[in-house]
């Protein structure tokens, strides 16, 4: 197996110099999936066993490259730990990613494709079938952080997927508390969710949607009372806060102060893609924790930053920046005021 080092080609995209990122500021390190998302639209009923005539999209992803890409965009110095192949898609993602993170610390493997999701929808445009390699995702080892130790040290905070393999959450659960660095922990599918470490108490801010609480707390939410009862089992567990979202529905948030509040989604009559909404809500929630923001201000930056994205055909809406987020945020918290 022969690792291949980041630099291995040129590049024509600007790179921010990891040196300039790391001595600095301390950055923000997310570790976990970057990949290639593929949708096939069937023009007409599939028959299988032949050709089936489509329309065909793609877009760069990957829950913690698309919450990288908007932390950089939101002005954060952002270092990206993941895998890859050494391919045509990994080159792709790279262009596309680098002038937002530090890429320096994705590490690229002969033997293995870049992660992709590739999904057929029918001619209703209902899901048929869904394909997922994300076995490269199985070499982010805590051998391999281990050799990433000085830059881990740096961290104003980690965040990790659950692509990571259940040891590697152990490893940074641990490595977080012994070094008094905040993790932050993003599932990502309900399959996934017993990834988790075995203790919680590590982590400081968990996101997590309906489904994969359901799973995990393996527990029914109906109404509006089982959803704050979810928050607050998840607190007893020692998560110190936690967000379940519920999609069109809002938020419930609870905080180590044993405080529990819903928060409604904001109103969108035209919705062109979803995809990306709960990466764009963490990243603007992260980013107003760092600030120092209130409670109040940190959910509504999540919730306004998921809004604008899903009115946008990108995973991350291009126009994304510090300041943006906040004329978004005085123009819609304005009209619900009005």
């Amino acid at each position: 197996m022969r690792k291949i080092t980041h630099d291995s080609y040129n590049k024509t995209s600007v790179r921010k110099n990891p040196s300039e990122n790391t001595n600095k500021k301390q950055p923000i390190i997310c570790v976990g999936g970057a990949n290639i998302d593929r949708k096939f639209y069937v023009k007409q009923a599939i028959t299988s066993g032949t050709s089936n005539p489509v329309n065909s999209s793609k877009t760069i992803g990957g829950v913690a490259r698309n919450i990288a890409e908007n932390l950089g965009k939101l002005g954060e110095e952002v270092v990206l730990i993941s895998v890859a192949g050494n391919d045509l898609d990994w080159k792709e993602i790279d262009l596309v990613s680098s002038p937002f993170m530090n890429l320096e610390h994705v590490t690229q493997f002969d033997h293995a494709a870049t992660g992709s999701y590739t999904a057929v929808l029918d001619q209703h445009g209902d899901l048929a079938i869904a394909l997922a390699d994300m076995d490269v995702f199985d070499e982010i080892t805590p051998e391999l952080l281990r050799g990433k130790i000085d830059i881990l040290k740096q961290a104003k905070c980690i965040i990790i997927d659950l692509n990571c393999p259940r040891e590697t959450v152990d490893f940074l659960s641990q490595f977080t508390i012994e070094h008094h660095i905040p993790l932050i922990v993003i599932p990502v599918s309900s399959p996934k969710m017993k990834r988790l470490p075995e203790s919680l108490d590590a982590i400081s801010w968990l996101i997590v949607n309906k489904d994969e609480t359901e799973t995990f707390l393996n527990m029914k939410i109906s109404n509006i009372d089982d959803w704050k009862y979810a928050v607050k089992r998840w607190l007893e567990l020692g998560v110190k806060n936690v967000i379940v979202t519920n999609g069109a529905e809002g938020v419930v948030l609870g905080n180590e102060n044993g405080d529990i509040r819903y928060y409604p989604a904001i109103h969108t009559p035209e919705v062109v893609d979803v995809t990306g909404a709960g990466d764009s809500f963490c990243s603007a929630v992260i980013h107003s924790w760092l600030q120092k923001k209130d409670m109040n201000y940190i959910i509504h930056s999540g919730l306004v930053n998921s809004h604008k994205t899903i009115t946008s055909q990108y995973t991350v809406r291009q126009e994304l920046s510090e300041q943006q987020i906040k004329i978004d945020m005085e123009e819609i918290l304005n009209e619900k005021l009005s």
